[in-house]
């Protein structure tokens, strides 16, 4: 028997916040109690509202946010240590700031009373566990206490990556994610501590670093030293694509053989990977909730060994996986019963 709802608080309502208390709607074993955000209560529920997503509605009463489902208490806070979250007996905080990534960070929210804090980002050090669903889910323990569901290129490259080792044999890889521009770049040129992230994400193609090559290795260690990735965040507000070119074992792989490993993979994953024949841009592949989206027209021989391939990806996704995760945890917890 498990004993009632999960009660999640959420610091950060941008894209993937938003995502996260809209998915919420479609549980029955989940309670958004609280959400801490710079923003004013007000703006939020607009933002709420402005997303285009058909659900019950949300009326915003005395600083609670209610829809037929659930109560959540909105606080206008900055910081990880000013939320009282022992007041507010939540199971499970998501961070979705994108900012507070470290150890410390992490910290404050479980001193401040949150049971497990739970990044929808990269962490910027090492913490209790990282965790991909889909690849190593099953090393979750009850006693951690501070873990990230990694990104949502992390999950795409992470996904892409072990199904085509497994069906064919990888040696190395390389991934260039083309990624929507971020709630953290400028839309007009303005000055920022990196000298290219000063100019306009609306306007230019920006390379940019990207960690995901990083904890890929982490999760899936019989890659250390094998992966580099790199990125391009370009002018597209939603929709991002990973290109990633691996070096096979073998030098008889075929294209045919790399669509037919991702057939294979999305079958025994179907929430987690799908496959496309169509000739698909990035708008289409926006509301898509796998991680990954294989575009098998894509695929491309180079040589004896190096394949190219493309999959789509977005953010809706990433919060879908963020979600499985804290299920995931409060499972362990005896909390909580849809699966």
């Amino acid at each position: 028997m498990r004993n009632g709802k999960i009660r999640i608080g959420i610091m950060g309502l941008g894209q993937i916040g938003r995502h996260l208390y809209h998915l919420a709607l479609e549980k029955d074993d989940i309670e958004i109690v609280a959400v801490a955000d710079i923003g004013k209560p007000e703006i939020i529920q607009y933002l709420l509202k402005s997303d285009g997503v058909e659900e019950p509605s949300c009326e915003l009463q005395d600083n609670y946010l209610i829809n037929e489902k659930f109560r959540t208490r909105m606080l206008q806070l900055a910081r990880p240590e000013e939320v009282p979250w022992d007041v507010l007996n939540v199971h499970c905080v998501v961070d979705a700031t994108g900012r507070y990534r470290r150890r410390r960070n992490m910290e404050a929210h479980l001193r401040a009373g949150a049971r497990r804090v739970i990044l929808a980002s990269l962490p910027a050090e090492p913490i209790d566990r990282i965790v991909i669903p889909g690849i190593n889910e099953s090393s979750a323990a009850g006693a951690d206490k501070m873990i990230s569901a990694g990104s949502a290129t992390t999950n795409a490259f992470a996904l892409l990556l072990r199904s085509l080792d497994q069906a064919l044999g990888v040696d190395y890889a390389s991934m260039t994610t083309v990624h929507a521009y971020s709630s953290d770049q400028s839309l007009q040129d303005y000055a920022h501590e990196d000298f290219r992230r000063s100019r306009s994400a609306a306007e230019n193609i920006i390379p940019n670093n990207n960690e995901s090559a990083r904890w890929v290795e982490f999760v899936l260690p019989k890659f250390a030293a094998k992966l580099s990735g790199y990125a391009l965040n370009v002018p597209v507000q939603r929709g991002s694509l990973l290109d990633l070119n691996c070096i096979m074992q073998g030098a008889n792989v075929t294209v045919e053989q790399v669509n037919e490993a991702m057939r294979v993979a999305a079958a025994d994953h179907p929430t987690l990977i799908g496959v496309t024949d169509d000739p698909i841009v990035s708008s289409d592949v926006i509301d898509c909730r796998q991680s990954l989206l294989f575009d098998s027209r894509a695929t491309l021989k180079a040589g004896k060994k190096m394949v190219k391939v493309l999959a789509w990806y977005e953010s809706l996704g990433h919060a879908c996986r963020v979600l499985e995760v804290v299920q995931h945890y409060s499972r362990l917890d005896g909390i909580g019963g849809e699966k």
